[in-house]
């Protein structure tokens, strides 16, 4: 069966700087390079969700500029139902990377239109969240909306799945609403004050954000691979791939997306959706840029 998903999340163009290291206080240094893509946490955990063959809906805005109109043109051709991406006075999203020459990045966002999805994309939503599988949000866009969307999921037994990304505080109210949390290493700490350097710390973590209202929980720990824990109890750590990563932007957006196409709606298979989104995030770190370095599920298997 097709898994059919939805993104409410965050349409960026990102600027990537190609530098040899970050710059010290006060220091001016040379870039390498300067590219520019498609991008956004939401834009990216959709098209990996649409390339390893997921049935894909985005709910989010764009400006009424050129940078939204090429966001809607790069969604749609992937396949992506964009109906729901609604039109904005505020300029579209800008994301502005500082790549080093390592494949570590620092990130700055500029949310634009994506702070302006409003209920009433919501409203014009509701069937196709009704319809779906797995709704996917981040923190990319206004938490009251993600709150009422997942509100709208739960009535209609779609589940809800949370990036916490970037990180912030999370009312109870929304955890409440969550079936499966995926934070990285940094945003689990910064959610739990738990240092998160093992199994056993990532088991601390995990069973904090449960406790805090998260049915199940998937931490993210980039080349040491992924630690899940079920509400079941039931936990483990899958290990990572081993590759050269070159620019580990958008690795754990793609790990999301490809994770839901595979995923059963009573997380049976999670081990192998978790291999699979790993394998997926293997291969999109050895590329350059967001959405180019986003595999198919062709490329996967």
């Amino acid at each position: 069966m097709t898994n059919k998903v939805i993104v409410l999340g965050s349409l960026n163009i990102d600027t990537t700087m190609h530098v040899g290291r970050l710059p010290l206080p006060g220091e001016t240094l040379k870039m390498s390079d300067l590219s520019t893509s498609g991008g956004g946490k939401g834009a990216n955990q959709a098209i990996s969700a649409a390339r390893s063959g997921a049935s894909t809906s985005f709910i989010g805005s764009v400006g009424n500029d050129f940078q939204g109109q090429q966001m809607k043109e790069i969604l749609k051709n992937e396949g992506i139902n964009i109906e729901n991406i609604v039109e904005s006075t505020e300029g579209t999203g800008q994301a502005f990377i500082l790549l080093q020459e390592s494949g570590e990045n620092s990130i700055l966002i500029y949310g634009g239109a994506n702070q302006t999805i409003d209920e009433e994309s919501l409203t014009q939503a509701t069937p196709m969240i009704d319809d779906a599988q797995f709704i996917i949000a981040q923190f990319e866009t206004p938490l009251e909306i993600t709150q009422k969307a997942f509100e709208l999921a739960k009535k209609s037994g779609t589940k809800t799945i949370l990036n916490p990304a970037p990180a912030q505080a999370i009312d109870s109210e929304l955890m409440q609403t969550v079936d499966l949390i995926i934070p990285n290493e940094t945003e689990a700490e910064i959610l739990t004050g738990i240092k998160v350097v093992d199994e056993e710390s990532c088991l601390k973590a995990s069973e904090e954000l449960i406790g805090k209202g998260a049915k199940n929980v998937i931490i993210t720990l980039g080349s040491k691979g992924a630690f899940y824990y079920l509400e079941s109890k039931e936990y483990g750590l899958i290990p990572a791939f081993k590759v050269n990563a070159v620019d580990t932007t958008a690795a754990g957006d793609t790990f999301i997306g490809a994770l839901c196409s595979q995923l059963e709606l009573d997380f049976s298979n999670i081990k192998d959706a978790i291999k699979y989104a790993s394998k997926a995030s293997s291969i999109a770190v050895q590329r350059f840029g967001a959405i180019p370095s986003i595999p198919t599920s062709d490329e996967i298997k």
